[in-house]
């Protein structure tokens, strides 16, 4: 949820498509073709980086999420994989499963809420227009409440004249 990553771009990172030290993160598989270049947050980072000390032997070009069974490592983490474990994470949680790609709208949720501005968003998301950014960024009554007590052109012409 921190980078914004599509599922299916999450599963086929490699240990060498992630520098810790800036948190940068290539992505080569991208929807459209085109490699780009998203970045995780300090707490990511953090925890990133006690996963790969649990996995000091890993080769540049191995897979960054690996696959567990009973029956030992069975390789790259799958897409199915990933949406297993967040059913079984959900269900210990007792709430209904989100889909995978809710964290992807949740990121886009979160930085529109936190003050990102939509061209960085579009960016980092892999989108090639605006109009496709759109489809994720619909704002409940408390988004838009939010921007209107920040920007209302009446309360701040009121404020102005109080000074």
């Amino acid at each position: 949820m921190d980078t914004g990553l599509r599922a299916g771009e999450a599963v086929a990172l490699n240990v060498s498509d992630l520098d810790v030290s800036d948190g940068s993160i290539l992505i080569r598989s991208a929807k459209n073709h085109t490699p780009r270049v998203v970045v995780c947050g300090a707490s990511a980072r953090r925890a990133l980086t006690r996963y790969l000390r649990l996995r000091s032997d890993a080769k540049s070009d191995e897979p960054l999420w690996l696959a567990y069974h009973s029956e030992g490592l069975t390789g790259r983490l799958t897409y199915s994989g990933l949406r297993e474990i967040i059913r079984r994470r959900a269900r210990l949680a007792g709430i209904q499963p989100p889909t995978l790609h809710s964290f992807r709208r949740a990121f886009a949720i979160e930085m529109l809420r936190n003050g990102a501005d939509l061209i960085s968003l579009s960016r980092m998301m892999g989108h090639g227009s605006l109009p496709v950014l759109r489809r994720y960024l619909r704002q409940d009554k408390n988004d838009l409440a939010a921007v209107h007590r920040l920007c209302s052109p009446a309360d701040r012409l009121g404020a102005k004249v109080r000074r």
